[in-house]
């Protein structure tokens, strides 16, 4: 049914870029760690995708049926020919990711306080540990958790956890 939403383009969409170069990522490795099943879902995650939006262009539907071709080989092929494109499946080459894209702008930090999870974050990727500290003690969860402690040490692993140690 993915055809239904197809549309002209030869480069990736904004809303669909990051997804696309981390499924080509992880279907790669996934392929060659013979992990398959999680290779399906990712596939899955895409189309949910291209439904919500509502569109597919050429590039992304071609790289999806490449992707997909391993598991599917009659079907992405016949879709291949039904769309309009030329040449098999099996003469394009694999197709690579875009290092620089598959970075997230925003992360999840799990915020803990003696080693127990009070809450999580969203911030910035690579954000210092001044901006950082600034949002955990803004955070609700936390402050309230503070009121009439003293705060011992604060620990921040960047881009992973940030741990309050308190009294």
């Amino acid at each position: 049914n993915l055809q239904d939403f197809l549309v002209e383009g030869t480069e990736y969409t904004p809303e669909t870029e990051k997804l696309i170069n981390k499924a080509i990522k992880k279907i790669s490795e996934d392929i060659e760690e013979m992990k398959f099943n999680t290779s399906i879902s990712t596939l899955m995650t895409l189309v949910n995708e291209f439904y919500k939006l509502k569109r597919i262009n050429n590039i992304e539907f071609k790289t999806f049926l490449t992707l997909l071709n391993p598991f599917a080989p009659h079907i992405t092929e016949e879709l291949n020919k039904l769309i309009g494109f030329e040449n098999d499946i099996s003469s394009y080459s694999w197709p690579t990711f875009d290092s620089t894209k598959i970075i997230d702008d925003i992360i999840e930090i799990p915020v803990q306080i003696n080693g127990k999870l009070k809450t999580t974050i969203s911030v910035p990727a690579d954000s210092d540990e001044e901006t950082i500290k600034s949002i955990v003690h803004n955070d609700n969860t936390i402050s309230n958790t503070l009121l009439d402690k003293t705060i011992v040490k604060e620990i921040y692993v960047k881009n992973k956890i940030y741990n309050i140690v308190i009294k």
